[in-house]
């Protein structure tokens, strides 16, 4: 499956993104979703994770209760919305996916999008 992630941009603290992912290619056995993040300087972190089949996320402590991720099955997306955007989320974000027969193992991975927020 290919990953393309877009959305990123320059924006305030406390103002609101919201990044895409669509996926083509074989979806059948998707498994997660999810979003992670490389802080400048930093080693990439874990942002947030659905189920690609059930009711099912899971986010960082960092980003609860501002960030949501979602998805759009017939679309084969995933949005990750961001509000409340403070300078400590800028960062590189991807997109990446994984399957069935590893489920906790991302192993497809799309380019970044830049998030830049800052006063």
């Amino acid at each position: 499956v290919q990953l393309q992630a877009s959305g990123g941009g320059a924006v305030q603290p406390g103002d609101s993104l919201k990044l895409s992912c669509a996926a083509s290619g074989r979806t059948l056995n998707l498994y997660y979703m999810g979003w992670f993040r490389q802080p400048p300087g930093k080693e990439r972190e874990f942002v947030a994770r659905i189920r690609w089949n059930i009711d099912s996320t899971d986010y960082a402590d960092a980003v609860k209760g501002r960030f949501t991720m979602s998805r759009e099955n017939a679309k084969n997306k995933v949005y990750l919305q961001m509000n409340n955007l403070q300078p400590e989320d800028t960062a590189v974000y991807y997109c990446a996916a994984s399957w069935i027969w590893a489920p906790a193992n991302f192993g497809s991975w799309g380019q970044g999008t830049q998030v830049t927020v800052s006063s």
